[in-house]
């Protein structure tokens, strides 16, 4: 392709709704433009880098067995009712209606989807396994679009379903997919750790999560460096030492505490460790209120809460002030679990139930309880609801857990029989007898793939791109158009790398030189070769973006000069 022939409409300007690196150099390298917030177009550079992305996953995906289909965006709302989510999902869902009144979603993921279709054609177990996938758009109505396509209301995805007649099937299928994902994002060149996540919504069983390590990623991760242990944030377990200085019950007292609310104006005013403090969390959980109890040096993890209450995310909310004030009759900061309203239900960390004499919120404005124990209240103990930080003895080894963060490129899940259970999805086994479908799911954000990518290889002057998902191998400059001889040698060398099998553009433009070698930068092509003052000599520059060294190569070494980084990077021409 002939850059003068291109759209490519680069930016020199950073746009100032571009928060972080992947998100304006996308931007600014003419690779895709906003339409209105969360929602992208992907211009001719940035979707080549797509489909190079999808044809890295489609041919790991083909190689695991996994067959390609294509289902609609457009659902069914009786569907996701026989799951039981159509209103568990919430408000990320688009729905609408025909011009029938029947109701619909822009599908969001396809379990239901999938499902339905194998449990009309699917009837015997020598039919299984089964794993077929599609890339496809997903829709989600995000409350607050933020980083680009890091969290984007429209994406493309790749989502896979298998469908075993056992848990050793399912666990077979889960592994596969397992390697293909690894060996997916290790084309991609990408650096990512697996961990192990939450389900959520989505499945019952293991789930694990496919970080790209960056600074910007939203999730956090919790790893171990003597052992193999990871997880999300929102997965990891928690080990707690209760530090207690005695391990008998010293008598309750009442204490006037003035305009003393928070953990850290509580340890200033005791002068004791936050440790020693029990804080009172107040939710709203749909339509009862929750006072959630933890030591006072952690903070809560929601999602554990959100899964122990069995309940979808948008249905648990902070409680607001006016509530507050009526269930504790106090001002804000001084709730605890002694003469709180009866109708509150109470749960505490299980860790809790090791302190001795902590304090709590009298729910009496500038009063705190001293020396409470647990037998003072009634409260639900829940395994482990707190937060890992930074420093937390490892789960397996117990040795101090590092925490990095990422970005989520893929997840797996096992949901064994959720959604044939919901569905009623059976198959006949070897007995003649309706079983149902043992089943995994599994997605590639690919739209987000590419961002990754960008995170992680990028400098100050633009994007990186690894030569296997790059929109092109080389770019072709030639520093003055106006010199026959520079031209004739660019073209000449544009053809020969075409007919060789390598992706090319020439810089052909009428530009001057600082323009082409700012765009070059810009867009990120892995090779350089600059036709400049020696063409007359059979002379060119070539150099590798984001190294420094540049050297005058004859014409005839280009290709082979071209062929070696193919080979450095475990490519084939």
């Amino acid at each position: 392709m002939k850059m003068s022939n291109m759209y490519m409409p680069t930016l020199r300007e950073v746009p100032s709704e571009a928060e972080i690196a992947s998100h304006q150099l996308l931007l600014r390298a003419g690779m895709m433009r906003k339409l209105v917030s969360g929602v992208y177009s992907y211009l001719p550079l940035g979707f080549r880098v797509i489909n190079k992305i999808e044809q890295i996953v489609r041919g790991e995906m083909d190689r695991a067995g996994s067959q390609e289909v294509l289902m609609s965006a457009i659902q069914p709302k009786e569907l996701w009712e026989e799951s039981g989510r159509w209103a568990d999902f919430g408000p990320e869902m688009f729905r609408l209606n025909d011009r029938h009144g029947r109701e619909f979603c822009l599908g969001p993921t396809h379990e239901e989807i999938f499902t339905d279709l194998i449990r009309n054609e699917l009837k015997s177990y020598k039919q299984l396994p089964m794993n077929i996938y599609q890339i496809q758009t997903k829709y989600r109505d995000e409350k607050r679009p933020r980083f680009g396509l890091m969290r984007s209301r429209e994406f493309i995805m790749k989502d896979a379903y298998s469908f075993d007649k056992d848990l050793e099937g399912m666990n077979t299928s889960y592994m596969d997919m397992w390697k293909a994902y690894e060996k997916s994002f290790e084309r991609c060149g990408l650096d990512f750790r697996v961990v192990e996540g939450d389900a959520g919504a989505m499945g019952n069983g293991d789930s694990h999560e496919f970080m790209a390590m960056s600074d910007v990623g939203e999730s956090a991760i919790a790893y171990c460096n003597d052992c193999d242990y990871s997880a999300t944030d929102e997965k990891a377990q928690v080990v707690y030492d209760v530090k207690s200085s005695v391990n008998y019950s010293l008598e309750r007292e009442e204490v006037h505490t003035p305009n003393t609310k928070t953990i850290e104006e509580l340890v200033k005013f005791f002068n004791i460790e936050a440790s020693n403090f029990v804080k009172t969390l107040l939710y709203k959980a749909k339509e009862d209120i929750i006072a959630v109890l933890l030591p006072g040096d952690r903070e809560l993890n929601e999602t554990k809460l959100i899964n122990y209450l069995n309940i979808p995310e948008h249905e648990l909310e902070l409680l607001d002030e006016d509530n507050i004030k009526k269930v504790t009759r106090a001002e804000v900061g001084f709730a605890g679990p002694i003469g709180i309203h009866q109708d509150v239900r109470i749960l505490m960390d299980s860790r809790i139930k090791d302190m001795k004499n902590f304090i709590i919120g009298a729910n009496k404005t500038d009063y705190h309880i001293k020396n409470v124990n647990t037998e003072d209240f009634i409260g639900e103990e829940v395994d482990d609801l707190l937060l890992v930080k930074l420093g937390d003895k490892c789960p397996k080894c117990e040795a101090e857990l590092a925490i990095d963060r990422g970005i989520e490129v893929g997840n797996i899940f096992q949901l064994g029989t959720k959604y044939s259970d919901g569905l009623n999805a059976t198959f006949l086994d070897e007995n003649g007898k309706a079983q149902k479908f043992v089943m995994g799911s599994y997605g590639i954000g690919i739209t987000r793939t590419m961002a990754a990518i960008v995170e992680q290889s990028h400098d100050e002057k633009g994007i990186i791109w690894p030569l296997s998902v790059a929109p092109y191998h080389v770019i072709v400059t030639i520093i003055n158009p106006k010199k026959e001889d520079q031209m004739e040698l660019g073209q000449k060398l544009y053809e020969e790398l075409l007919d060789r099998g390598i992706e090319v553009i020439l810089d052909d433009r009428k530009e001057r030189p600082g323009v082409k070698f700012t765009d070059a930068e810009l867009i990120g092509i892995p090779l350089r070769v600059t036709v400049g003052r020696d063409a007359k000599d059979g002379i060119v520059e070539f150099s590798i973006r984001g190294e420094e060294e540049k050297k005058n190569i004859k014409t005839d070494e280009v290709f082979e000069n071209v062929k070696n980084l193919f080979e450095r990077q475990g490519l084939r021409i």
